[in-house]
């Protein structure tokens, strides 16, 4: 049975702010303080999670809900847009990705924050480096120069064997389909909701297919 309902957010918004359509008075939200290690989110979520919790994880927030639910007996993982890389490393569009971030972080470590932008920029939030917009933007460089990368931490598919999961896709990233591909073949179910790309859980489609997908857990 479902007793609550925990809310994960991914590399934005945090809390409450991450879900604007979430109404049920009920759902607890997590905010991970800036700057928070994979490892301290993990922590964190270990504590709050228990045989009555349906996480909802959204990009990021993917990896430490992954990671804390092997510990824990969930009631059940609803994943949108997971960056779950480490399920696909070696296919193309993930290992395409993760060598421009390398390459993007490369040069954020070695002080060229600009030159990390000029990369990052197009691959994340599409649209060229545009040098009169960099005086606005170079707060947000600097923060995804030092964001956590989704990759590395030792997220296998077994872990989540077992364990009911929904993964929902908004249909315009390859890496994201081609993760929760392999997810659906370990057993998760499946949806795509186009409209939103990186937040299909904004559609009012995604309201359905939770309730669908909770309806499968109260009797199986």
């Amino acid at each position: 049975m479902i007793r609550d309902r925990l809310y994960v957010h991914g590399g934005g918004r945090r809390g409450a702010d991450a879900w604007p359509h979430v109404l049920d008075p009920h759902a607890r939200f997590v905010s991970f303080a800036a700057g928070a290690s994979i490892v301290d989110q993990v922590d964190a979520l270990a504590r709050e999670l228990t045989s009555g919790t349906l996480v909802f994880a959204h990009s990021i927030g993917a990896v430490p809900v992954a990671l804390a639910a092997r510990r824990s007996s969930v009631a059940g993982l609803v994943f949108i847009e997971p960056a779950l890389y480490d399920l696909a490393r070696g296919h193309e569009a993930i290992e395409r990705h993760i060598g421009i971030v390398t390459e993007a972080r490369a040069r954020a470590s070695a002080g060229d924050i600009r030159g990390f932008w000029a990369i990052l920029r197009p691959l994340m939030f599409g649209g060229p480096f545009d040098d009169a917009r960099w005086h606005e933007e170079q707060p947000l460089a600097a923060r995804w120069a030092s964001t956590n990368l989704p990759w590395g931490h030792g997220v296998r598919e077994r872990m989540l064997d077992g364990v009911p999961a929904l993964v929902v896709t908004g249909g315009w990233n390859k890496e994201y389909e081609v993760i929760a591909d392999r997810l659906a073949a370990r057993g998760a179910w499946r949806a795509v909701l186009a409209g939103a790309e990186h937040r299909p859980q904004d559609l009012p489609g995604f309201t359905g297919l939770v309730a669908e997908f909770e309806a499968s857990l109260a009797v199986s």
